[in-house]
């Protein structure tokens, strides 16, 4: 295991990757159920979406593991789910089956880019302050979902955001068990976010916020999945709709997944990483649309198992392992409340925010598109939305300014794709 691995050149072990791996695995494995409930929206059987979820997650994140050699999870994206479902079938009209043929594209489109040169000319004209940008944007992502997943965040009718009822149990908790992870990683303690899960665990357990009422071991029905695998349909080839969708929607995956791809590298002090890791991606997100669901993502939630001590594939495999295993125990992932994963997510992204040092901010070409992508990651919920906005404002500044010289010619057509996407997403 060494020798493939290399656990003493990273600076790890494998008892810190198999406790990276079960950190991981509890903080993404809500996507299972989650997963399920949006693609049952576009008519995709619920026991058949729980296992197209679990054997894509499973087979994302033992590719990325045993290819790149690097902790980062593939599972099914959030974001790119919902424009599966209501964007793709519900708006544009298109069957599941037709929508997993887009999948499949995607997917090719990813492999041509990922495995030429094409992923390094796309990487090579990105700024590096957008590309901190995008780390920080996804950082804030992160400590909003942790405080909205705890109630401390909610929507409301006057703002988009205002604050919960922090009198609620899951409230008080959460905030106890940040305290606990932020002192336990700061003092270093062994398997420090992991113990954090635990005790948190316990106390909301304790204080009747979760219980063991109700949990079996059981099976879902494969009789369902037997009629989603494989079904992919080409009914609108010829539709010219069909291909301009496809192409915006490999656009989105590509971009979201460098972003996501360059933050945890950059997370690793690993960057030579990242061409592998977005190959292992690419594969996934064509054997999504094999196993009948929405494309799949290098998890943000990856940075969980990377704080955590991750540093090889072994960490990725982990938690492959245990989405298979969770076949047999669906009931008892809902025993890990919120207010215990809240903590790690909110931690992590304060990690993330440590970024903005890199940034120019004395020079506003470089540092006024790159807020905006950190603002607008969070505000609007898609990393893709939000780099999108920074990259096409990038290079027009930089153009109306003469400064055009300074700006990679792939940047430019990177731009004129993301509002050709917009287009095809808002006018279309």
């Amino acid at each position: 295991m060494e020798r493939f691995f290399k656990f003493n050149q990273y600076g790890t072990t494998i008892t810190k990757e198999i406790s990276a791996g079960l950190i991981s695995y509890i903080t993404v494995a809500y996507i299972i159920i989650v997963n399920a409930t949006i693609l049952a929206v576009a008519g995709i059987p619920m026991e058949a979406g729980i296992i197209a979820t679990i054997l894509t997650s499973f087979i994302g994140c033992l590719v990325m593991g045993l290819w790149s050699n690097a902790p980062l999870l593939i599972i099914p994206g959030m974001g790119l789910n919902a424009m599966f479902t209501y964007t793709i079938v519900q708006s544009g009209g298109f069957s599941w089956q037709e929508a997993l043929a887009m999948v499949f594209v995607s997917g090719l489109v990813f492999i041509v880019i990922a495995f030429t040169p094409l992923a390094k000319v796309i990487t090579s004209s990105i700024p590096n302050s957008l590309k901190e940008a995008i780390t920080i944007g996804i950082g804030i992502l992160l400590i909003l979902i942790g405080f909205e997943n705890a109630g401390i965040i909610t929507s409301s009718e006057h703002t988009l955001l205002a604050i919960g009822d922090l009198s609620s149990p899951t409230a008080i908790i959460t905030f106890i068990g940040l305290t606990i992870t932020i002192l336990l990683f700061i003092k270093n303690v062994p398997g420090n976010l992991l113990l954090s899960i635990i005790i948190t665990s316990f106390l909301t357990i304790w204080f009747g916020g979760s219980n063991f009422e109700g949990i079996s071991l059981s099976m879902p029905s494969f009789h369902e999945y037997i009629g989603v695998f494989g079904q992919i349909s080409w009914g609108q080839a010829g539709n010219i709709i069909f291909w301009l969708t496809s192409i915006s929607f490999a656009m989105v995956i590509v971009f979201e997944n460098i972003g996501l791809i360059h933050g945890h590298s950059k997370m690793l002090n690993r960057p030579e990483s990242s061409k592998k890791s977005l190959q292992a991606t690419a594969v996934s997100v064509l054997s999504s649309g094999i196993f009948g669901t929405s494309p799949t993502v290098a998890s943000v939630e990856a940075a969980a198992g990377i704080t955590a001590g991750g540093r090889t594939g072994l960490t990725s495999i982990v938690t492959g392992i245990m989405f298979l295993v969770s076949i047999l125990f669906i009931p008892i992932i809902k025993i890990v409340p919120a207010s215990a994963v809240s903590p790690i997510l909110i931690l992590i992204g304060i990690l993330m925010l440590q970024n903005i040092v890199h940034i120019q901010m004395d020079e506003l070409t470089e540092c006024i598109p790159a807020l905006l992508i950190i603002v607008l990651i969070p505000l609007t919920y898609s990393i893709a939305d939000g780099m999108a906005i920074g990259f096409i404002l990038y290079p027009l500044i930089k153009l109306l300014l003469g400064k055009w010289k300074e700006i990679h010619p792939a940047l430019y057509l990177i731009a004129i794709l993301f509002i050709g996407n917009f287009v095809i997403q808002y006018v279309f």
